[in-house]
Protein backbone atom coordinates (compact mmCIF):
# COMPACT_ATOMS: atom_id res chain seq x y z
CA UNK A 1 0.00 0.00 0.00
CA UNK A 2 1.00 3.71 -0.42
CA UNK A 3 2.09 4.21 3.12
CA UNK A 4 1.96 8.09 2.92
CA UNK A 5 -1.59 7.64 1.42
CA UNK A 6 -2.25 5.09 4.19
CA UNK A 7 -1.83 7.90 7.15
CA UNK A 8 -3.60 11.02 5.30
CA UNK A 9 -6.60 8.32 4.75
CA UNK A 10 -6.87 7.22 8.16
CA UNK A 11 -6.84 10.69 9.38
CA UNK A 12 -9.33 11.48 7.45
CA UNK A 13 -11.95 8.63 7.84
CA UNK A 14 -11.32 8.84 11.86
CA UNK A 15 -12.94 12.66 11.28
CA UNK A 16 -15.70 11.63 9.49
CA UNK A 17 -16.54 7.90 10.71
CA UNK A 18 -14.12 6.94 13.38
CA UNK A 19 -13.24 3.96 11.10
CA UNK A 20 -9.39 3.13 11.31
CA UNK A 21 -9.03 2.00 7.50
CA UNK A 22 -5.18 2.03 7.48
CA UNK A 23 -3.34 1.48 10.64
CA UNK A 24 -0.13 3.55 12.05
CA UNK A 25 0.95 0.33 13.99
CA UNK A 26 1.14 -2.97 12.72
CA UNK A 27 1.02 -6.69 14.11
CA UNK A 28 1.74 -9.52 12.57
CA UNK A 29 -0.87 -12.62 12.70
CA UNK A 30 1.44 -15.62 13.07
CA UNK A 31 3.81 -18.18 12.05
CA UNK A 32 1.93 -19.50 8.99
CA UNK A 33 2.16 -22.94 7.54
CA UNK A 34 5.47 -24.21 6.39
CA UNK A 35 5.76 -25.93 3.72
CA UNK A 36 8.44 -27.97 2.05
CA UNK A 37 9.76 -26.37 -1.35
CA UNK A 38 11.07 -28.11 -4.37
CA UNK A 39 12.16 -26.15 -7.32
CA UNK A 40 15.18 -25.57 -10.01
CA UNK A 41 17.35 -23.05 -10.96
CA UNK A 42 15.45 -21.17 -13.55
CA UNK A 43 14.04 -19.18 -10.74
CA UNK A 44 18.00 -17.79 -10.42
CA UNK A 45 17.81 -16.59 -13.91
CA UNK A 46 14.48 -15.39 -15.25
CA UNK A 47 13.48 -11.54 -14.12
CA UNK A 48 11.07 -10.38 -12.39
CA UNK A 49 7.71 -9.72 -13.99
CA UNK A 50 8.20 -11.93 -16.34
CA UNK A 51 9.65 -9.46 -18.91
CA UNK A 52 10.52 -11.99 -20.73
CA UNK A 53 7.05 -12.96 -21.92
CA UNK A 54 6.34 -12.35 -25.71
CA UNK A 55 2.85 -11.63 -24.50
CA UNK A 56 0.94 -12.09 -21.10
CA UNK A 57 -2.30 -14.25 -21.38
CA UNK A 58 -2.98 -13.36 -17.42
CA UNK A 59 -3.41 -10.97 -15.11
CA UNK A 60 -2.68 -11.18 -11.19
CA UNK A 61 -4.12 -8.12 -9.48
CA UNK A 62 -3.34 -8.27 -5.54
CA UNK A 63 -5.87 -6.39 -3.61
CA UNK A 64 -5.05 -5.52 0.38
CA UNK A 65 -7.98 -5.49 1.91
CA UNK A 66 -8.48 -3.80 5.34
CA UNK A 67 -5.95 -3.69 7.90
CA UNK A 68 -6.57 -6.09 10.46
CA UNK A 69 -9.63 -7.65 8.21
CA UNK A 70 -7.81 -10.75 6.39
CA UNK A 71 -9.52 -9.93 3.10
CA UNK A 72 -6.18 -9.57 1.31
CA UNK A 73 -7.03 -11.00 -2.22
CA UNK A 74 -5.28 -12.58 -5.25
CA UNK A 75 -7.88 -11.86 -8.65
CA UNK A 76 -6.87 -13.76 -11.55
CA UNK A 77 -7.87 -11.86 -15.52
CA UNK A 78 -7.35 -13.98 -18.95
CA UNK A 79 -6.30 -11.79 -21.37
CA UNK A 80 -7.34 -14.02 -24.13
CA UNK A 81 -10.85 -15.32 -22.90
CA UNK A 82 -11.90 -11.87 -20.60
CA UNK A 83 -12.67 -13.91 -17.99
CA UNK A 84 -12.33 -13.22 -14.23
CA UNK A 85 -12.01 -14.63 -10.60
CA UNK A 86 -12.14 -12.74 -7.70
CA UNK A 87 -10.67 -14.97 -5.52
CA UNK A 88 -8.21 -17.39 -7.00
CA UNK A 89 -6.20 -17.57 -3.97
CA UNK A 90 -8.96 -18.56 -2.27
CA UNK A 91 -10.19 -21.38 -4.77
CA UNK A 92 -6.81 -22.68 -5.04
CA UNK A 93 -5.95 -23.10 -1.88
CA UNK A 94 -9.29 -23.10 0.44
CA UNK A 95 -7.75 -20.90 3.21
CA UNK A 96 -7.81 -16.47 2.70
CA UNK A 97 -4.78 -14.81 1.70
CA UNK A 98 -4.25 -13.24 4.65
CA UNK A 99 -4.03 -9.59 6.49
CA UNK A 100 -3.09 -6.48 4.17
CA UNK A 101 -1.19 -7.51 1.29
CA UNK A 102 1.35 -4.73 -0.03
CA UNK A 103 3.49 -6.09 -3.23
CA UNK A 104 4.21 -9.22 -5.27
CA UNK A 105 6.02 -10.11 -8.19
CA UNK A 106 7.03 -12.70 -10.12
CA UNK A 107 10.47 -14.49 -10.31
CA UNK A 108 11.26 -17.66 -12.28
CA UNK A 109 7.94 -19.91 -12.00
CA UNK A 110 7.08 -18.69 -8.89
CA UNK A 111 4.72 -15.84 -7.33
CA UNK A 112 6.04 -13.88 -4.10
CA UNK A 113 3.09 -12.07 -2.17
CA UNK A 114 4.14 -9.60 0.78
CA UNK A 115 1.78 -9.42 3.86
CA UNK A 116 2.36 -6.84 5.46
CA UNK A 117 0.03 -7.27 8.86
CA UNK A 118 0.44 -11.22 8.84
CA UNK A 119 3.68 -10.61 8.39
CA UNK A 120 4.69 -13.50 5.66
CA UNK A 121 5.73 -13.95 2.50
CA UNK A 122 3.46 -16.08 0.37
CA UNK A 123 4.75 -17.66 -1.92
CA UNK A 124 2.70 -19.43 -4.87
CA UNK A 125 3.34 -21.54 -8.18
CA UNK A 126 2.66 -19.11 -10.87
CA UNK A 127 0.92 -21.44 -13.56
CA UNK A 128 -1.30 -22.86 -10.49
CA UNK A 129 -2.41 -20.60 -7.55
CA UNK A 130 -0.97 -23.35 -5.53
CA UNK A 131 1.05 -22.55 -2.40
CA UNK A 132 4.50 -23.88 -2.36
CA UNK A 133 5.80 -21.59 1.43
CA UNK A 134 4.88 -19.18 4.06
CA UNK A 135 8.18 -17.81 4.85
CA UNK A 136 7.50 -16.21 8.04
CA UNK A 137 9.05 -12.57 8.74
CA UNK A 138 9.26 -12.53 12.49
CA UNK A 139 12.05 -11.52 14.92
CA UNK A 140 13.73 -14.28 17.95
CA UNK A 141 10.93 -12.48 19.93
CA UNK A 142 8.17 -13.35 17.78
CA UNK A 143 7.37 -9.63 16.86
CA UNK A 144 6.74 -8.57 13.30
CA UNK A 145 8.68 -7.29 10.97
CA UNK A 146 5.92 -6.34 8.73
CA UNK A 147 7.13 -6.60 5.20
CA UNK A 148 6.26 -4.06 2.64
CA UNK A 149 8.03 -4.16 -0.76
CA UNK A 150 10.24 -7.22 -2.73
CA UNK A 151 12.94 -7.59 -5.31
CA UNK A 152 15.16 -9.43 -6.76
CA UNK A 153 18.90 -10.06 -8.15
CA UNK A 154 20.41 -13.22 -9.20
CA UNK A 155 19.64 -16.33 -6.94
CA UNK A 156 17.90 -14.11 -4.21
CA UNK A 157 15.19 -12.04 -3.10
CA UNK A 158 15.59 -8.84 -1.23
CA UNK A 159 12.63 -7.68 0.93
CA UNK A 160 12.19 -4.51 3.32
CA UNK A 161 10.45 -4.47 6.57
CA UNK A 162 9.13 -2.12 8.52
CA UNK A 163 10.95 -3.04 11.81
CA UNK A 164 13.69 -1.39 9.71
CA UNK A 165 15.45 -4.68 8.10
CA UNK A 166 16.03 -5.92 5.18
CA UNK A 167 15.92 -9.82 4.23
CA UNK A 168 17.63 -11.39 1.80
CA UNK A 169 15.89 -15.15 0.63
CA UNK A 170 17.04 -17.98 -1.13
CA UNK A 171 14.38 -18.25 -4.24
CA UNK A 172 15.40 -22.02 -4.87
CA UNK A 173 15.51 -23.24 -0.53
CA UNK A 174 13.14 -20.13 0.00
CA UNK A 175 15.02 -20.08 3.28
CA UNK A 176 15.68 -16.72 4.87
CA UNK A 177 19.41 -16.12 4.55
CA UNK A 178 20.17 -13.05 6.28
CA UNK A 179 19.17 -9.82 7.19
CA UNK A 180 20.99 -5.60 7.42
CA UNK A 181 19.53 -3.33 9.02
CA UNK A 182 18.33 -0.09 6.80
CA UNK A 183 16.64 2.45 8.65
CA UNK A 184 13.81 3.59 10.05
CA UNK A 185 10.46 2.11 8.25
CA UNK A 186 11.87 1.37 4.87
CA UNK A 187 9.19 1.78 2.23
CA UNK A 188 10.99 0.62 -1.14
CA UNK A 189 13.14 -1.08 -2.64
CA UNK A 190 15.67 -1.46 -6.03
CA UNK A 191 18.20 -2.45 -7.52
CA UNK A 192 20.96 -0.79 -9.07
CA UNK A 193 24.61 -1.15 -9.94
CA UNK A 194 25.11 -3.58 -7.89
CA UNK A 195 23.71 -2.04 -4.80
CA UNK A 196 20.69 -2.28 -3.26
CA UNK A 197 18.49 1.12 -2.87
CA UNK A 198 16.03 1.26 0.02
CA UNK A 199 13.82 4.41 1.07
CA UNK A 200 13.48 4.92 5.24
CA UNK A 201 10.19 6.48 5.38
CA UNK A 202 9.83 6.63 9.22
CA UNK A 203 5.73 6.68 8.27
CA UNK A 204 4.87 4.88 11.64
CA UNK A 205 6.58 7.62 13.56
CA UNK A 206 4.08 10.22 12.10
CA UNK A 207 4.88 13.35 11.80
CA UNK A 208 8.55 12.72 12.50
CA UNK A 209 8.90 11.18 9.29
CA UNK A 210 12.59 9.91 8.08
CA UNK A 211 14.42 11.41 4.95
CA UNK A 212 16.96 9.02 3.83
CA UNK A 213 17.73 6.03 1.19
CA UNK A 214 19.94 3.35 2.57
CA UNK A 215 22.68 1.81 0.13
CA UNK A 216 23.34 -1.61 0.47
CA UNK A 217 26.28 -3.73 -1.39
CA UNK A 218 25.33 -6.87 -2.76
CA UNK A 219 28.06 -9.17 -2.12
CA UNK A 220 28.88 -8.00 1.33
CA UNK A 221 24.79 -7.34 1.90
CA UNK A 222 26.09 -4.70 4.52
CA UNK A 223 24.58 -0.98 5.03
CA UNK A 224 27.72 0.93 2.94
CA UNK A 225 25.69 4.82 2.78
CA UNK A 226 22.40 6.57 3.45
CA UNK A 227 21.83 9.26 1.03
CA UNK A 228 19.25 12.38 2.08
CA UNK A 229 16.27 13.13 -0.01
CA UNK A 230 13.20 14.43 0.66
CA UNK A 231 10.92 13.80 3.73
CA UNK A 232 9.29 10.63 3.66
CA UNK A 233 10.26 8.46 0.56
CA UNK A 234 8.44 6.12 -0.37
CA UNK A 235 8.64 4.05 -4.03
CA UNK A 236 11.64 3.89 -5.43
CA UNK A 237 12.59 2.58 -8.72
CA UNK A 238 15.78 2.31 -11.22
CA UNK A 239 15.97 2.82 -15.20
CA UNK A 240 18.16 1.21 -17.94
CA UNK A 241 21.19 3.48 -16.89
CA UNK A 242 21.27 2.64 -13.09
CA UNK A 243 19.76 5.91 -12.23
CA UNK A 244 17.72 5.93 -9.20
CA UNK A 245 14.54 7.84 -9.04
CA UNK A 246 12.71 8.08 -5.74
CA UNK A 247 9.52 9.54 -4.59
CA UNK A 248 9.17 11.82 -1.24
CA UNK A 249 5.69 12.31 0.05
CA UNK A 250 6.53 15.04 1.95
CA UNK A 251 4.71 15.49 5.69
CA UNK A 252 1.18 16.83 4.46
CA UNK A 253 2.04 20.41 5.59
CA UNK A 254 5.30 22.60 4.85
CA UNK A 255 6.73 19.82 2.93
CA UNK A 256 5.35 18.89 -0.38
CA UNK A 257 5.75 15.78 -2.73
CA UNK A 258 8.84 15.58 -4.77
CA UNK A 259 10.74 13.63 -7.10
CA UNK A 260 14.16 12.73 -7.01
CA UNK A 261 17.49 11.54 -9.24
CA UNK A 262 19.71 9.73 -7.49
CA UNK A 263 23.38 8.49 -9.27
CA UNK A 264 23.94 4.81 -8.55
CA UNK A 265 28.19 6.21 -9.13
CA UNK A 266 28.40 8.85 -7.09
CA UNK A 267 25.06 7.84 -4.26
CA UNK A 268 24.02 11.33 -4.32
CA UNK A 269 20.99 13.23 -5.21
CA UNK A 270 22.03 14.33 -8.60
CA UNK A 271 18.42 16.27 -9.69
CA UNK A 272 15.42 17.19 -7.99
CA UNK A 273 12.12 17.90 -9.69
CA UNK A 274 10.42 20.12 -7.58
CA UNK A 275 7.43 20.88 -10.15
CA UNK A 276 6.54 17.06 -10.41
CA UNK A 277 4.47 16.31 -7.17
CA UNK A 278 4.88 12.92 -7.50
CA UNK A 279 2.63 10.42 -5.00
CA UNK A 280 3.80 6.87 -6.64
CA UNK A 281 5.19 6.31 -10.53
CA UNK A 282 6.22 3.08 -12.36
CA UNK A 283 9.48 2.73 -15.11
CA UNK A 284 8.81 1.24 -18.28
CA UNK A 285 11.71 1.09 -21.02
CA UNK A 286 13.08 4.29 -19.39
CA UNK A 287 9.87 6.27 -19.31
CA UNK A 288 8.21 6.75 -16.43
CA UNK A 289 4.40 6.88 -15.75
CA UNK A 290 3.85 9.35 -12.82
CA UNK A 291 0.79 9.93 -10.96
CA UNK A 292 -0.29 12.39 -8.09
CA UNK A 293 -3.27 12.47 -5.78
CA UNK A 294 -4.30 15.66 -4.14
CA UNK A 295 -6.27 14.50 -0.99
CA UNK A 296 -7.36 17.87 -0.20
CA UNK A 297 -8.78 18.75 -3.94
CA UNK A 298 -9.80 15.42 -4.52
CA UNK A 299 -8.04 15.49 -7.80
CA UNK A 300 -5.17 13.51 -9.64
CA UNK A 301 -3.10 13.64 -12.39
CA UNK A 302 -0.69 11.19 -14.56
CA UNK A 303 1.97 12.40 -16.52
CA UNK A 304 4.71 10.79 -18.63
CA UNK A 305 8.33 11.46 -18.00
CA UNK A 306 11.48 10.62 -20.69
CA UNK A 307 14.18 9.28 -18.00
CA UNK A 308 16.86 10.21 -20.99
CA UNK A 309 16.19 13.51 -21.69
CA UNK A 310 14.86 14.03 -17.21
CA UNK A 311 11.82 15.71 -18.80
CA UNK A 312 8.01 15.79 -18.68
CA UNK A 313 6.72 14.41 -22.12
CA UNK A 314 3.14 14.37 -21.19
CA UNK A 315 1.57 16.67 -18.67
CA UNK A 316 -1.61 14.37 -19.32
CA UNK A 317 -1.50 10.77 -20.31
CA UNK A 318 -5.21 9.82 -20.22
CA UNK A 319 -6.28 11.52 -23.59
CA UNK A 320 -9.94 10.38 -23.47
CA UNK A 321 -11.40 12.01 -20.49
CA UNK A 322 -11.86 8.66 -18.58
CA UNK A 323 -11.72 9.74 -14.53
CA UNK A 324 -9.58 8.04 -11.65
CA UNK A 325 -11.34 8.67 -8.67
CA UNK A 326 -8.24 7.51 -5.92
CA UNK A 327 -5.42 6.07 -8.13
CA UNK A 328 -3.73 3.86 -6.13
CA UNK A 329 -1.14 1.23 -8.17
CA UNK A 330 0.71 1.69 -11.09
CA UNK A 331 1.64 -0.95 -12.99
CA UNK A 332 3.11 -1.22 -17.32
CA UNK A 333 2.57 -4.44 -19.38
CA UNK A 334 6.00 -5.15 -20.33
CA UNK A 335 5.45 -6.39 -23.82
CA UNK A 336 2.89 -4.00 -25.14
CA UNK A 337 3.65 -0.69 -22.97
CA UNK A 338 -0.80 -1.50 -21.67
CA UNK A 339 -0.53 0.90 -18.48
CA UNK A 340 -2.56 -0.42 -15.40
CA UNK A 341 -4.21 1.98 -12.87
CA UNK A 342 -6.25 0.47 -10.08
CA UNK A 343 -8.33 2.99 -8.19
CA UNK A 344 -9.16 2.34 -4.47
CA UNK A 345 -11.80 4.67 -4.82
CA UNK A 346 -13.10 5.48 -0.98
CA UNK A 347 -10.78 2.57 0.34
CA UNK A 348 -13.89 0.91 1.94
CA UNK A 349 -15.55 -0.08 -1.31
CA UNK A 350 -14.18 -2.75 -4.29
CA UNK A 351 -11.87 -0.77 -6.36
CA UNK A 352 -11.10 -1.66 -10.27
CA UNK A 353 -8.40 -2.06 -12.59
CA UNK A 354 -8.57 0.48 -15.86
CA UNK A 355 -6.10 -0.21 -18.68
CA UNK A 356 -4.63 2.15 -21.45
CA UNK A 357 -3.04 1.67 -24.16
CA UNK A 358 0.46 3.47 -24.54
CA UNK A 359 -1.22 6.67 -26.32
CA UNK A 360 -3.36 6.83 -23.36
CA UNK A 361 -6.75 5.72 -24.08
CA UNK A 362 -8.73 3.56 -21.84
CA UNK A 363 -8.70 -0.15 -23.52
CA UNK A 364 -10.84 -2.04 -20.63
CA UNK A 365 -11.79 -1.92 -17.18
CA UNK A 366 -11.85 -4.49 -14.73
CA UNK A 367 -14.62 -3.41 -12.44
CA UNK A 368 -14.98 -3.80 -8.40
CA UNK A 369 -12.53 -6.62 -7.68
CA UNK A 370 -11.49 -5.83 -4.50
CA UNK A 371 -10.95 -3.95 -1.85
CA UNK A 372 -8.02 -1.51 -2.71
CA UNK A 373 -6.56 -3.02 -5.41
CA UNK A 374 -2.90 -2.06 -5.87
CA UNK A 375 -0.28 -4.41 -7.75
CA UNK A 376 -0.68 -6.21 -11.28
CA UNK A 377 2.13 -8.05 -12.71
CA UNK A 378 2.00 -10.42 -16.23
CA UNK A 379 2.02 -13.74 -15.99
CA UNK A 380 2.00 -15.92 -19.46
CA UNK A 381 3.60 -19.68 -20.34
CA UNK A 382 6.94 -19.43 -22.68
Amino acid sequence: MNFGKKILTRFLLVIKLIICTFPPLWVGLGWGILLISCDDMEDKLKPSNNTGLSEPTQLYILSEGLYNMNNSTLSTYNLETKSFVSDYFLAANKRSLGDTGNDMAIYGSKLYIVMNTSSRIEVIESATGKSIKQIPMFTSNNSARSPRQITFFGSYAYVCSFDGTVAKIDTTTLQLVSLVQSGKNPDGICVSNNKIYVSNSGGLNFPNFENTVSVIDLNTFTLIKKIFVGVNPGKILADSKGDVYVVSRGDYGLNPYKFQRISSITDEVIQRFDDIKSLNFTIHNDTAFIYNFDFTTQKCWVKVFDCNTEKIISENFIIDGTGLITPYGIDVNPSNGDVYLTDAKSYTVWGDVLCFNKNGKLKFKIRELGLNPNKVVFYGRN
